[in-house]
């Protein structure tokens, strides 16, 4: 679906390194920046991001794409709960991971 959407191997490369990636326009760096936002325990969401936001997007528009990053992260935690991998439909594409803090390790500034 996202390629058929204009998602290209290169952004999905430059997601590790989204803010200064040359590969994102302003609008999908926001937009990157605010699942960021969402997915660290707890949430917490700047004010300024979120207006920011706010320029680009509808209420209506905001509403479904906070809905499709809290489903993700929904589906994410459920399945590394239940140690779910993987079906393999995605073999052979780029799929960046991203990085994770040693578990105790202070995040990375």
């Amino acid at each position: 679906m996202g390629r058929k959407s204009g998602l290209t191997e290169a952004k999905l490369r430059a997601l590790s390194d989204f803010e200064s990636s040359p590969e994102l326009t302003d609008v999908e760096k926001l937009v990157v920046s605010y699942a960021v936002q969402m997915t660290v325990t707890p949430v917490e969401i700047d004010e300024n991001l979120f207006g920011e936001l706010q320029k680009h997007f509808d209420n209506r528009q905001l509403v479904e794409l906070t809905a499709a990053i809290a489903w993700e992260n929904f589906r994410a935690r459920y399945n590394h709960a239940l140690g779910i991998e993987a079906e393999g439909f995605s073999k052979s594409h780029y799929c960046p991971l991203p990085e994770h803090p040693a578990v105790g390790s202070k995040p990375r500034a």
